[in-house]
């Protein structure tokens, strides 16, 4: 982006798209326009470093508040929109399904119907240039045997409320293309890791666990596999397929690193006891509990990333072992962000489980 350009960034709070908002941050001759409703897993101290840039506006509100949405295209006209907003911890959404689909279809109903008003009124060089981006998951494809990938083609069978939501909002920005012409672009990733993550998700959740000595949950035998993206490169990618991705295409982004869960929380505990050396939970390992599956839990994601890398040039710049290392130093360093978001209402429980 050489000339001066603002984008809606959508979710730009939470985890990825927070990350991805500080990226944005560090270019030149660009303005981001930041919705997030701030639910549980946005935090505005992932954006501290930013508060007072001016090139960061952040607006609190809805992607479903449809007058909101309105007025910031038409106050700020961004040259493209990027809608990380959604609901997306499966254990979540198998607690309360409807925040799901209040936000990951509606919501996105509601974001593309704006957009297309939008990008209709623009003049013709603008509205050439224009782009809508959804990121989505693997999540949409389902489960996967011990062999082979998810490619672009591969249909969709979600099993969890919410890959069943992302997959509604997947097939509603394919019909915009479709159906009135306007060019979206989809990205479906893998399982994204590193700063700023809610300490829900597996790899933080582990990484607070051990350094206080609490049990480490796994689920079932710790057997399922899920590929590995660090969130730096996803945000990479997220840029490449914006710049130069083709009007109405899906790109599948995956980070080559294909591990069970229960090879991530060892790893994790072998780090903490390297950089925890005076720890009196060492060694970590033994904090490791097997707990009752989750109802439709997936065995294994692993992502055919050809697509990006043929046709953007795009791969991820670490490996497991080099991102996993970066995030655990990150969260011991910074254990006051994580002590406030533990102070909401989430503390570390168990989610995922029916109630009788």
């Amino acid at each position: 982006m050489t000339q001066s350009k603002t984008i809606l960034v959508t979710g730009g709070a939470g985890f990825i798209g927070g990350n991805f908002v500080l990226r944005q941050m560090r270019r030149a001759n660009l303005q981001v326009v930041n919705l997030d409703a701030l639910t549980y897993a946005g935090n505005l101290d992932t954006l501290e470093s930013i508060k007072d840039n001016p090139a960061h506006v952040f607006v609190l509100g809805s992607i479903g508040d449809r007058s909101l949405v309105d007025y910031l295209l038409e106050r700020y006209q961004p040259d493209a929109i990027v809608n990380f907003a959604a609901e997306s911890h499966v254990d979540r959404s198998i607690d309360s399904p409807e925040p799901f689909i209040q936000t990951n279809i509606l919501g996105t109903f509601q974001l593309l119907e704006a957009a297309r008003r939008y990008w209709r009124s623009l003049s013709p060089k603008a509205h050439k240039a224009f782009r809508f981006l959804h990121v989505s998951t693997d999540e949409v494809y389902g489960t996967l045997g011990s062999e082979g990938f998810f490619t672009e083609e591969n249909p969709y069978r979600p099993n969890s409320p919410y890959s069943a939501s992302k997959a509604s909002s997947d097939h509603l920005v394919r019909a915009y293309f479709h159906t009135y012409g306007m060019p979206t672009l989809t990205t479906n990733c893998s399982n994204n890791y590193g700063p700023y993550q809610f300490p829900e998700k597996l790899i933080p959740l582990m990484i607070h666990n051990a350094m206080n000595g609490k049990p480490l949950p796994v689920y079932g035998t710790g057997a399922n596999v899920r590929d590995w993206l660090y969130v730096e490169d996803h945000c990479r990618a997220v840029e490449r397929v914006l710049e130069d991705g083709k009007a109405g295409e899906v790109y599948n982004i995956g980070g080559n690193n294909e591990k069970t869960n229960l090879e991530v929380v060892e790893t994790i505990c072998s780090l903490l006891d390297e950089l925890l050396p005076n720890s009196k939970y060492r060694p970590h390992r033994e904090l490791i509990t097997f707990v009752t599956d989750r109802p439709g839990h997936d065995l294994r994601y692993a992502i055919d990333a050809g697509k990006i890398r043929r046709e953007l040039g795009w791969e991820p710049a670490e490996t497991f072992e080099t991102g996993l290392r970066k995030t655990v130093e990150w969260y011991l360093e910074n254990q006051n962000w994580c002590q406030r978001v533990m102070d909401g209402s989430y503390r570390g429980e168990r989610l995922g489980i029916e109630k009788p």
